[in-house]
Formats: structure tokens, sequence, C-alpha cells
């Protein structure tokens, strides 16, 4: 547990570039308004002009701010400072506390060893990812569904999602659920694929609207054709897992639309409902127009270890029909050197019986959390989704905007959740609960939830 690590340093590396251009924002002059739920900065001084003569790219400039995880650590810090003795409980960003599995770490340490050795030393290795995990992978996760040529072994679905949106270029239209990962949409304007921002989301965008009110699942006959649609399942971050007749409609409007599917089934470990597939690839047809992407970081633990895959048929082919999987193929062969061999050696640990075994009562315990979560969020009467089938508990707090949520509960409780409208318009008045954290956390959180909220009416 001491030497354990997941996120943290890429938000540390963040927040320091934030705090330094802050205080750089600062010594030119601004003016500031502040209350005690929002602080609103509006900067006058203007930007000293640099020694090229390259722009800058335009569409950055779109984008409102910074990536909502860095803002929440920045939120985090800023109450932590003024609250120094506070002990204060990230149920936020998704990040796993758990020691890696033993058999899992057991194998990545021998294959650290065994590269001080001449006989266990490996460089380079096949971009596609090695051998034995591809047909690991394929066995496990896809039988008789997808072949291992088809697996491309990665540094994890976030790093692929941008690689497929540079593989699509800057002309495909894109539709997303609402809510969603925030990824899918920044990563789309980053592209040029999005207009500008129009006060809840960007021109540009489909947003699959996904609420209560349709069982987190979009209204298809009212949704645009766009060229690309990304949908997550179990969602990230209602938590709501599609059922195999809501993918059946997905699959046939992907397919009557001529669209590209970007499935994102980062969480499909965590699904227990039958009705519920674990990959798109058990819909008939679904080959012909989906990729999908996937992640040990919250299967095994490896947030900070990176190791993913990302899955593309040979049957799916564009409009003048050239495979995909070509085009895939040659993105990661020059834009990526393969996944470390030391993360690979864990992945394939992970697909053996004892790493099995642990993988999944690791699955097993951050669910337990979630269901320890919900049922403490419906005993003090709020209405509550997800956490059945996902490692995350959707929380509404109607008629409040979410990031008032987020920053009453950090005054009351000392916890850090994640505001639903950082997700998208259709996340307003929701706050996402995660269930990764020991469960000494998630019960002390609990108590203080229930301190805070439990004598209201909601």
């Amino acid at each position: 547990r001491e030497g354990y690590s997941g996120y943290g340093p890429l938000l540390a590396i963040v927040k320091m570039a934030f705090l330094q251009a802050r205080t750089r924002t600062a010594a030119a002059g601004r003016t500031s308004t502040a209350s005690r739920r929002n602080i609103t900065i509006k900067a006058t001084a203007t930007q000293t002009a640099g020694t090229v003569r390259v722009d800058r790219n335009e569409n950055f400039g779109k984008l409102r701010a910074g990536y909502l995880f860095p803002e929440i650590a920045r939120r985090r810090k800023a109450h932590q400072d003024a609250h120094p003795d506070a002990k204060i409980i990230s149920l936020g960003i998704g990040d796993t506390t758990e020691p890696l599995p033993k058999a899992i770490a057991d194998a990545m340490a021998k294959a650290a060893a065994g590269l001080a050795t001449r006989e266990g030393y490996s460089g380079y290795g096949a971009e596609q990812g090695q051998g034995p995990l591809r047909e690991a992978l394929a066995q496990h996760f896809y039988p008789g569904l997808r072949s291992a040529d088809e697996i491309f072994v990665s540094d994890g679905s976030k790093c692929d999602i941008a690689r497929i949106q540079m593989m699509f270029g800057s002309k495909p239209t894109v539709a997303v659920q609402d809510p969603s990962y925030p990824v899918y949409v920044d990563t789309s304007v980053m592209m040029g694929m999005t207009g500008d921002y129009n006060g809840t989301g960007f021109d540009n965008i489909e947003y699959m609207v996904c609420n209560p009110s349709n069982n987190f699942f979009p209204d298809l006959t009212k949704a645009k054709r766009t060229d690309i649609i990304f949908f997550c399942s179990p969602n990230n971050p209602t938590g709501a897992a599609a059922t195999r007749k809501q993918l059946t409609e997905l699959v046939a409007f992907a397919k009557k639309n001529g669209s590209i599917l970007v499935y994102d089934a980062a969480y499909a470990l965590y699904i227990s409902n039958p009705e519920c597939p674990k990959t798109i690839y058990e819909i008939p047809g679904a080959e012909e127009v989906a990729i999908e992407t996937c992640s040990f970081s919250k299967y095994a633990g490896f947030t900070g270890v990176r190791l993913g895959w990302t899955v593309v048929p040979k049957a799916l082919k564009y409009a003048n029909g050239h495979p995909v999987h070509t085009d895939w193929n040659r993105v990661m062969t020059t834009c990526f050197n393969g996944a470390s061999n030391i993360a690979q050696a864990g992945g394939l640990a992970c697909l053996q019986p004892a790493g099995l075994k642990e993988m999944n009562d690791l699955v097993a315990f951050y669910k337990e959390n979630a269901t320890i979560l919900r049922k403490a969020f419906e005993e003090m009467g709020f209405k509550v989704y997800g956490g059945a089938d996902a490692p995350y508990v959707w929380v509404g707090f109607p008629g409040k905007a979410s990031w008032d949520v987020f920053a009453e509960i950090l005054e009351k409780c000392n916890i850090v959740t994640t505001p639903g409208s950082g997700f998208g318009p259709a996340g307003e008045g929701f706050v996402r609960a995660s269930a990764f954290g020991s469960r000494e956390n998630i019960l002390e959180a609990v108590r203080r939830f229930k301190a805070a909220f439990g004598g209201q009416k909601h």
C-alpha cells in the first residue's frame, strides 16, 4: 500500500503549470470577484509577443478552460490550503487505490529483473503488442469473436482515443453521449471537428442526451447522422450499462447511417447484469462498424502502470473500401513504439489463472464500495443511479448547479466528488461519486455524508 501510485504524477505537473500561469497573470494585473462557492477571474493583461512567428492552433483557443480533473485538483488544493488540518477524502477522479495483485506485480518484477540479464533483455518490440498477450486478450475477452491480429496493445484507452482522432482527421462529424467522458469532446475540439463553445456545449457536436427519463440510453430516432459516434458502456459518469437490445439498436443505427462507432469498454468487467454485453462484438454486425477500446487500468489497478488495447476488425472499411485496420496499424507503427515490455508482462499475468482470480477479486472489492455508497445515498433520500454494473454512483441534486454541489460537499464534508456538468450539459444537477478508495475511506465518507445531508429533504 505504501508503494502504490496511480494517476498522481500527471496531475501534479498539470497543477504546477496552472499555478505558475496564474501567478504570471496575477503579476501582470487582474481583477477578481469571489464568493464562497465560485471564483471568477478576469485577466486584463496583454500577452507579450513571442520570438517565433508561428500561430497558435486556433482549436485550442476554443477549449473553455483546463481539463476537468486538473480543475478539480486545483479546487481541492485551495480548500486544503484554507483548511490545512482537514482530512480530505477523494471520490472524484476515478483513480484506483488498492495495491497491485501480487501475482501480477510479481510477474512485472520478474520481467524487470530479467532486463538486467543478457538472456532476459529485450528492446523494441512489436508496436502492435507482444504476440502471447494479443492471443490471451483474444481468447479471454473475445472468444470466437475477434482474432489476435485485430487487437493492438497500447498504453491505455485515453491515449488510443487521441490516436483514433488523429487517424480520422478534422473533417468527420462527431456524436457523443451526454454526459460522457470529457476526452471524446476535448479531442474533437483539438482536432478541429467542432465549432465554438455556445454556452452549454460545442457547435457541430451531436450531444445524445442520456438521463433518467430515457434510462440513460439516447433516443436514436432524434439523433442526427454523424460520421463518428463515441459510446461508453458501462457509461462514465452515469454508471449505466447498455442492454443487448439497446446495443443492437445502436449498431443498426450506425449501419443505417454509415457511421463508425468508437465503443469504450473500459469498465466492462464491472458488469454483472447478463443482459448487458461486455463487448460490442457480441452484437451481430458490429465488426462492420465498430472499434472497441479497453484497458487494464480499472481491472488490475494499472492507472499508473499504463496498459490497454484497441480492437479494429478487418471487416471495418471506409467508404472507399479501404480497411480501417490498415490505417490503424500505420498509426501505431508510426506514432507508438509499443507498450512497456514490463507492463505487458503484467498484462499477460492478468490473464493467467492466478492473475484472473486476483483481478476479479479487485473488481469485486470496488463494486462492493459502489454498493455501500449507493445504499447510503438512497437511505438519505437521494435519487441514485449506477453503482451496480460500474464503479460510479450518479447522484441527483435537482435544481442545484453541479459545481455548487461540489463546493458544498467539499466545504461540509471534506470530500471531493466530480460535478456532473463537467461531463456534458445533461450532467447538470448531478455529481459523480467514485468507488475507487480504501474501505476505511468509503465508510468514513458515508459517515460524513449522512452527518451533513442525512436530515435534509431531497
